[in-house]
């Protein structure tokens, strides 16, 4: 499970990363984490530190990307990639590899608020904070920072598997099951998700 607080929305619009968190979730366990902020040498704006709590100074005395950002591709390996809204967090771990030289190297994307609209229809928000209130999870840290963001979409994302094996009868929950479901248009999950029954 991937997230990152970044200085904007898009990295095409100049936007870098502030911090990541990565967690290896295996057996619906986070085993081991990876945590960082990052120094991207940009300024952070107002806006920012005002909703993640990171500042300027925090940013300026963290370790490099060219250092950070190598030793994350080697911790996520060939792994499947989650996060919540995947597009946005992939697109700016695409952007920083590529300045790089670098590519990543992960077997799949799977996304948690596109998993949410497609298993909890009806809800007024799949924001990670409105999901994570209506399903009773609780942020351990800080919301808006890497990892207890992270955190609390790694809860989402097992809470969904779940909702797979029992509401749905899915006989095994995997990446591929999860990145399949990711791909289809609503209407088609209820009759692909008979299909996986066991």
């Amino acid at each position: 499970m991937l997230d990152f607080e970044t200085t904007g929305l898009s990295p095409a619009q100049g936007a870098r990363i502030t911090e990541v968190a990565a967690l290896r979730i295996v057996d619906g366990r986070v085993v081991e984490r990876f945590v960082s902020l990052i120094n991207c040498d940009v300024e952070v704006p107002y806006e920012i530190t005002a909703l993640t709590g990171i500042t300027q100074d925090m940013v300026d005395s963290a370790p490099p990307v060219e250092r950070v950002l190598p030793e994350l591709l080697r911790f996520i390996g060939s792994d499947a990639l989650a996060a919540h809204n995947a597009s946005f967090d992939a697109k700016f771990l695409t952007a920083e590899a590529e300045r790089l030289d670098l590519q990543a190297g992960y077997s799949e994307l799977v996304c948690s608020l596109l998993l949410s609209r497609r298993l909890l229809p009806g809800l007024s928000s799949y924001r990670l904070s409105s999901l994570a209130d209506s399903l009773g999870i609780r942020f351990s840290g800080h919301a808006h920072r890497a990892e207890a963001d992270a955190e609390v979409s790694a809860e989402l994302l097992l809470h969904l598997s779940e909702r797979l094996l029992g509401h749905h009868k899915c006989a095994r929950v995997d990446p591929t099951l999860l990145a399949a479901i990711n791909r289809l248009p609503a209407a088609k999950v209820p009759v692909f998700l008979q299909q996986q029954a066991a």
